[in-house]
């Protein structure tokens, strides 16, 4: 068995390192290479890396990189791509169509050292060299029957404007898309008949990014005139300020559509907002921009973790003036709401805060609309359909808003309200309706009903 290995590796030996017109198989490799690429060190084959073994596939996954390198000869590093004939250029564009389909070539496309390719492109970028000014005045300019050579392989002639252009074109048809130009860091334009095609595969993000960090096109002379340009795109240099103003509007609007809604007199001058509040889409009280913003999130957000304030003292001044309060969350308002609700009910129930699980605050009697009743109502409004029973009860038996530093004030509150800590056992006798007369004159009686009780 040992000889018939023995005799294997010799067949192999001799099959792959049999001399051809002097020169052996590998060593007419090894010569092409370093004439080709004389900055790769190309590894000499011996005979243990030629026989069949398990090292041998790793000799040939090395062997294989070599043939696919991308690598730019030494010999062209010094010459310009530009002087290579229309021939060159036609050639290798049309095996790039032929591979591809089309001429929208990426900027980062690197013609491959593959036989499909001109031996004199590769390691080249494609696009930098043919998708350009430089490149049409040498070669198509003084030649307009290449025009039409060209035109066989759908060449893209848009591609020859300043990509300046190019950018301000793909951000308009990014804003009428999308409603705005925070177009993120990773957006890459789409290959969608919505764009054009001079516009595939630019990183218009990355674009954008470089404009707001290191003001890429905007220094030069055409500096004060580019700007112009953005400006009109609605172009946003600072995202963070950018996504403040937004939120201050909405809080604003928030404030002024609950204002319009509410027929209370007695208002809270602070803006609450519920946490879970989503401003409803296509809703023509709101304004467009302003659709399906989660305001109640980002109110949480900016009360726990400082969102758009940190740092920023005159944006803090700015929402405390309409009415934000950051240091008194819904929390707060929600203790100030149930401590209202309890001081009424203390009152129509003779000092004893004894209230039954299921009640809600009530709303007006449908059948009195008339305004003198809605005046007497005990219930200001923004308290209507609060579970006041509920609320207390998670007091008592969870300890719900009696912790931190306001935890002792507020059992003080609570005592003197009459607040029963242990009520006593046993069920509340039902079926018997009382009510509780509010105000009574010649016309009408509005009277307050629990059925609970």
């Amino acid at each position: 068995m040992q000889i018939m290995i023995y005799v294997l590796e010799l067949f192999l030996f001799l099959l792959c390192c049999w001399p051809s017109n002097g020169i052996s198989a590998i060593d007419a490799f090894v010569l092409q290479r370093k004439r080709d690429f004389p900055q790769i060190k190309v590894r000499r084959y011996s005979l243990i890396d030629i026989t069949y073994s398990r090292r041998n596939r790793y000799n040939t996954r090395y062997y294989n990189t070599l043939l696919q390198s991308t690598v730019q000869p030494r010999w062209w590093s010094k010459r310009d791509i530009s002087e290579l004939p229309f021939d060159s250029s036609l050639r290798v564009l049309e095996a790039y169509h032929r591979i591809h389909g089309d001429l929208v070539i990426p900027g980062s496309f690197i013609v491959p050292s593959t036989n499909e390719y001109p031996k004199e492109w590769h390691g080249v970028k494609l696009a930098k060299h043919i998708y350009t000014m430089r490149w049409w005045q040498r070669h198509i300019s003084q030649n307009k029957d290449r025009v039409s050579q060209l035109n066989k392989l759908s060449f893209v002639w848009e591609r020859l404007q300043p990509r300046w252009n190019l950018f301000v074109e793909a951000l308009g048809i990014y804003r009428n898309l999308y409603g705005d130009v925070m177009v993120p860091a990773t957006f890459t334009v789409p290959r969608r008949n919505d764009w054009p095609k001079a516009c595939w595969d630019l990183p218009l993000g990355g674009i954008v990014q470089r404009v707001r960090l290191r003001h890429d096109y905007l220094i030069g002379d055409n500096a004060i005139e580019r700007k112009q340009q953005l400006d009109r795109l609605g172009f946003v240099y600072d995202v963070s300020e950018y996504k403040f103003q937004k939120f201050l509007k909405a809080l604003k609007w928030f404030n002024r559509l609950d204002r319009e809604n509410s027929t209370s007199s007695h208002l809270n001058s602070a803006i609450r907002v519920p946490s879970k509040f989503v401003v409803p889409d296509n809703d023509e009280m709101w304004p467009s921009d302003l659709w399906n913003y989660q305001l109640g999130a980002k109110c949480m957000a900016v009360r726990q973790k400082k969102l758009y304030v940190k740092s920023h003292p005159e944006r803090k001044q700015a929402l405390e003036d309409i009415g934000f309060r950051l240091k008194s969350g819904n929390a707060s308002f929600g203790w100030l709401d149930v401590v209202h609700g309890a001081a009424i009910y203390s009152q129509m129930h003779g000092r004893e805060l004894n209230v039954p699980f299921s009640f809600v605050v009530p709303a007006p009697p449908t059948e009195n609309p008339e305004a003198s009743c809605l005046d007497a109502w005990p219930w200001p409004e923004r308290l209507w359909g609060l579970k006041l029973g509920q609320r207390l009860k998670d007091i008592r038996l969870k300890g719900a808003y009696l912790k931190g530093k306001d935890a002792d004030l507020r059992r003080a509150q609570l005592d003197n309200l009459g607040f029963l800590w242990k009520p006593p056992r046993g069920r509340r006798r039902r079926g018997i309706a009382s009510e509780d007369v509010v105000e009574e004159d010649d016309d009408i009686i509005c009277t307050v009903i629990d059925s609970d009780i």
